[in-house]
């Protein structure tokens, strides 16, 4: 049944090799609707029409028969199984953005291929909602499926012994750990990696258990925390190759720098149990991103690259009952998608109709998105407002929603306080209006988690780990101390040295993604939820009608109604149609193309309405 994803992933295909143009695919969409599943789909389509044979150039006993086709589909299991979560509404959820560029030799033939990564949802590590999961990985050692593994990485096989991945439930339905524990190792294998990377790979897993076990207890009559028992510590140093008794020290009393020297700091337990969370989600994140690069060394070969076809999946359009930091980047950049998407069928398909002289009557589709990405994104709009919190020593939560109230309450319809349309969304803060709907923040601990700090005492300890992947992973991790020493004139560092802010950093990352996106021709691939209870078969006709009015569906239709879907440019014409009348276009005399289509068509019996 047209339009079938296929036919979309061969036109993106054909056009790349008709007109010699980068393509994109944007598969987009709500939470759940299948943006996964279908991006996988695409990758194996092209994995199978383009094939060429060509092996990538990295080394490895089973890796050397691999072809690249095989390995681009290998990344996934490899990708989901530290990127992919249960959720409410979603039993393997990408929690982070992938744009995946499938690069092709001037024939058509595959090339090579790479995978830009954005925005992993790091909180998950230490918290989940109830009805949710942690990443699959963890869940796929405790399954005993290799019982060596399990031995080896000091672990029982009950998640309940693990409350870091418990919080809510530990099971999937129609999924096997143990099973999927197997194709994720034949993943590592078949990507080229090494017996020493993938036992680093599977040590940190399970370090990050052990380390997440950790409790902490006041010293008797003071507020300084120290370790309440060391059996947790000692197993995630010995996977990680650290000393126990020096890592609990620096994680209790780090050293911090006052002037120019170092003194050790004393914490509450509460601050311990901050820091070990922070640290925890640093380590799966430097790993995650290093099983991101080499996925990407994994794919690489010294094939020509003539054109690429981008596709992109990125987490869709959320609003749970509880939402917070990581849900507004991620609606932020569904939203930015919607406007790029917008501009796309709407003001260009609009502005190509005047251009070319064809009477037409300017409709307004009442889908601009400009008030809240400025709300957004703008000086003084919500994100700067934060990185400017984030500048001061003194700033809180309360501040911060302060400052929000006093400088967007009542000057624009986009932000509001908490009202009817986020009702049901529990301690909201503020609410904001997307194009999805109305969705109601919680701001509790936005400056943390925009500042991402980390105990820099225990990771200069990870730098010296003796477990090689654990070294690699933290050794371009720079003391914020010694940044801020370090930049020119003695001055320190915007932000006190302590670099990039998460809201920054993703905020470049998704203004590089649409200079990308622009530069290529894109083709788009709607995911709609049919119902809310996971069930085959059933379409719930209002939430169907309402993801389709609100990702600009229903209006894309109304317009291919009303223009001209179908077009070409006038060079194309002349050189596809020149063969019905030659005589009308004498080979040899230079005629101007939309002059010679006219002339062309003028001498064909044809409708010319």
């Amino acid at each position: 049944m047209p339009p079938h994803l296929y036919a979309i992933a061969d036109s993106a295909y054909q056009a790349m090799l008709t007109y010699r143009e980068n393509q994109s695919m944007l598969i987009t969409g709500e939470s759940g609707a299948g943006k996964t599943v279908n991006t996988k789909k695409v990758i194996q389509y092209f994995a199978l029409v383009a094939a060429g044979g060509a092996v990538a150039d990295n080394i490895g006993s089973k890796s050397n028969s691999m072809t690249l086709e095989d390995k681009i589909v290998a990344a996934n299991p490899a990708l989901e199984a530290f990127g992919n979560a249960k959720t409410l509404r979603n039993d393997n959820s990408s929690r982070f953005g992938k744009f995946i560029r499938i690069h092709f030799g001037a024939s058509g033939r595959l090339s090579c291929g790479d995978i830009e990564t954005y925005l992993l949802e790091k909180s998950r590590v230490t918290f989940q909602l109830a009805g949710e999961r942690n990443y699959h990985i963890f869940y796929q050692i405790l399954s005993g499926k290799k019982p060596e593994l399990t031995d080896k990485l000091l672990l029982t096989k009950d998640p309940y012994d693990y409350p870091s991945i418990s919080q809510g439930v530990i099971t999937v339905k129609n999924l096997d750990d143990g099973d999927e524990l197997l194709l994720t190792d034949e993943a590592f294998s078949i990507l080229g990696f090494n017996a020493e990377q993938i036992d680093g790979i599977y040590k940190i897993s399970a370090a990050i258990l052990h380390h997440m076990n950790m409790t902490f207890k006041n010293k008797q009559r003071e507020e300084q925390a120290e370790p309440d028992g060391t059996e947790p510590a000692d197993k995630c140093c010995f996977l990680l190759g650290l000393n126990s008794s020096e890592f609990l020290k620096y994680l209790c009393n780090p050293r911090v720098k006052v002037g120019t020297e170092f003194v050790t700091k004393g914490q509450t337990c509460d601050q311990v149990s901050y820091s070990k969370a922070a640290l925890g989600k640093a380590v799966f994140e430097r790993l995650f991103n290093w099983l991101c690069v080499n996925i990407n060394v994994a794919l690489a070969t010294t094939l020509p690259r003539n054109y690429f076809i981008g596709v992109l999946d990125i987490a869709g359009f959320e609003i749970f009952d509880f939402n917070t930091f990581e849900q507004l980047c991620i609606n932020y950049t569904n939203e930015k998608l919607q406007q790029f998407f917008n501009h796309h069928m709407f003001v260009l398909e609009q502005e190509t109709y005047k251009k070319e002289g064809i009477e037409w009557e300017t409709v307004d589709f009442g889908m601009d998105l400009a008030a809240t990405l400025d709300l957004i994104e703008k000086p003084m709009g919500i994100l700067a407002i934060l990185e400017e919190e984030c500048m001061f020593p003194k700033a809180t939560d309360t501040t911060f929603r302060d400052k929000l109230y006093a400088n967007h309450m009542g000057k624009t319809n986009a932000f509001g306080k908490p009202g009817i349309r986020s009702k049901g969304q529990r301690d909201a803060h503020f609410e904001l209006h997307h194009y999805a709907g109305t969705v109601g923040y919680n701001i509790n601990d936005w400056l943390e988690k925009n500042k991402d700090p980390v105990n820099a005492s225990v990771a200069a300890l990870y730098k010296k780990s003796s477990l090689p992947l654990l070294h690699t992973t933290w050794e371009n991790w720079v003391d914020p101390n010694d940044a801020g020493a370090g930049s020119s004139g003695g001055k320190k560092k915007k932000k006190g040295g302590s670099g990039k802010t998460v809201s920054s950093g993703h905020k470049e990352s998704l203004s590089k993604l649409m200079t990308t996106l622009r530069s290529t021709s894109p083709h788009f691939v709607r995911c709609i939820v049919p119902n809310e209870v996971k069930q085959p078969g059933l379409m719930a006709a209002n939430l169907v009608l309402h993801q389709l009015r609100c990702n600009g569906v229903l209006e894309g239709i109304r317009i291919c109604r009303l223009g001209f879907p179908n077009r070409m440019p006038y060079g194309d014409i002349k050189q596809r149609y020149r063969i019905l009348n030659p005589s009308i276009l004498p080979e040899g005399q230079f005629l101007d193309n939309k002059k010679a289509c006219e002339k062309l068509m003028a001498s064909l019996d044809v409708d010319h309405e």
